[in-house]
């Protein structure tokens, strides 16, 4: 007989089942996890050999924790995925509004139902998706949301004192018994309500309009917070953080492989996107260079951290920017291009908060520029670096196609809509290009040599050997010099 078909405390009882606090059973089933090699925290990349050790340093603890770092750092994806770790079920009280143990009760309510029924005390099961309770810390959270207050509703219609417990409403905290509990942007709470917290941390006590109760409520808590010094609002009172066991710092990826992976797994992309339109490997890995270089702009603001999400959208975006031209040229496949890499600003400019001189450049700008920073760094993974300062008599590998540039008596234009076919031979008109990937990149796919060749000439404009001008309907790129000369 499965335990959570059991219906009375007394059948309960008989199973021989035994109570167990949720830092325990957090911890016990964490243990049979790694003893079992098994995966703790499914779906977090990154994390292997910094937080997620941490994280269950602190489970094996029995700590309350704060996850403390910037704005899509997967603080609030790890907190739920702490529910795994819980039993598949509990039993409670029926009609509880606390969830209180049959065994170990608690509030009044089920005190008194355990007294009167005894061993025929009716008992419900709660399933562990249940017992996940979140609260976004805003400033219009009141102690009476979180802990509780008198109702006069109640005590009206139960007519009953205000000096009986009874006419006590329960807050999302004693709600949340024997949950994980989870308060994101913790310091955005007002000092007063963190306050409210110490005793519930420490003691189990709760006091609410008058009424000391003793209520050593069973409970994982687990705090999400931006850096102090970023989160001008408010931060987290020096009481309460010296009540929170673990502090655990969570980061950003460290390097472009773990970063798409993330961005594989979370972007939500169609079946439809996957059949119709083609992604090269250099273009994933453009995508998160350019995550990396917005981490490192002058023009953008650290402190405030550039998320995962930036990724995560930008190539959904730049799927759709493909698809979309795809549509419009009723053609049935097509394959990224860098040209495409315009669709992404958008995404871009909502993802980046920007100090004074990048407001002044203005937030497209900053975005176009990210995208020719990250071109110009994986450039050099690929071919040989262009150096600022050269010989006059040296020859370079990129000479032919400067050249062949110069040669041209109007500028070479790449037109965003060009069919596939058209944009195609546009690009293999440039003979030199064929020969620099056949040099430098002879294992170089079909698929992807045209996306490489575009690449080539983005990067090319990067290091001042070209020149490219964005109009309306696509791209032109000239010989720098010609276009200073035609200018003069």
């Amino acid at each position: 007989m499965k335990i959570e078909t059991i219906k009375m405390l007394g059948d309960l009882k008989k199973e021989g089942y035994q109570s167990k606090s949720i830092k325990d059973e957090l911890r016990d089933n964490l243990i049979k996890k790694i003893k079992n090699k098994e995966k703790t925290f499914e779906g977090i990349h990154g994390y292997e050999n910094t937080v997620i050790p941490e994280l269950e340093r602190a489970i094996l603890s029995r700590h309350n924790i704060n996850l403390l770092g910037l704005r899509g750092q997967a603080k609030t994806r790890l907190a739920r995925l702490m529910l795994n770790l819980l039993d598949e079920y509990i039993p409670v009280v029926e009609g509880s509004e606390i969830n209180d143990d049959p065994l170990r009760p608690i509030s009044r309510y089920a005190i008194e139902l355990i007294k009167e029924k005894g061993d025929k005390t009716p008992i419900s099961w709660m399933h562990r998706s249940e017992r996940f309770a979140e609260k976004l810390a805003t400033p219009d959270v009141t102690v009476a949301d979180i802990i509780g207050d008198v109702d006069p509703i109640k005590a009206a219609n139960l007519n009953l004192s205000y000096a009986d417990d009874r006419v006590i409403h329960y807050g999302m905290i004693p709600r949340a018994n024997r949950c994980i509990f989870v308060i994101n942007e913790l310091p955005d709470l007002q000092a007063r309500i963190q306050v409210a917290l110490f005793n519930i941390l420490q003691e189990g006590d709760i006091q609410i309009r008058g009424f000391k109760l003793r209520l050593p409520l069973d409970m994982q808590f687990l705090f999400t917070a931006n850096p102090e010094d970023y989160t001008n609002r408010g931060s987290i009172v020096t009481p309460l953080k010296d009540r929170i066991g673990s502090q655990i710092l969570t980061h950003y990826p460290i390097d472009i492989e773990t970063a798409k992976l993330i961005t594989e797994q979370e972007a939500s992309v169609l079946e439809g996107q996957k059949e119709s339109v083609m992604v090269p490997d250099l273009a994933r890995d453009l995508i998160e260079q350019i995550v990396f270089e917005a981490r490192e702009s002058e023009f953008v603001d650290a402190k405030s951290g550039v998320s995962a999400r930036l990724s995560i959208t930008a190539f959904e975006n730049l799927l759709s920017t493909a698809e979309r031209r795809a549509l419009l040229n009723n053609d049935g496949t097509t394959t990224v291009r860098l040209s495409d890499f315009v669709g992404i600003i958008p995404a871009i400019t909502g993802k980046v908060e920007l100090v004074y001189e990048g407001e002044q450049e203005g937030a497209a700008k900053v975005a176009y520029n990210l995208i020719g920073e990250a071109v110009k760094s994986l450039f050099v993974e690929f071919f040989p670096k262009i150096e600022k300062l050269q010989k006059q008599d040296e020859e370079s590998p990129y000479d032919d196609i400067v050249s062949w540039f110069f040669n041209q008596k109007e500028g070479f234009e790449l037109l965003d809509d060009f069919r596939d076919k058209e944009y195609k031979n546009m690009l293999d008109a440039i003979s030199p290009l064929d020969d620099l990937l056949a040099k430098y990149q002879p294992n170089l796919s079909k698929a992807d040599g045209y996306f490489v060749k575009e690449f080539v000439l983005w990067a090319l404009v990067e290091y001042k050997q070209l020149s490219k001008y964005r109009f309306t309907e696509g791209i032109q790129f000239k010989d720098p010099y010609g276009s200073f000369i035609s200018g003069i």
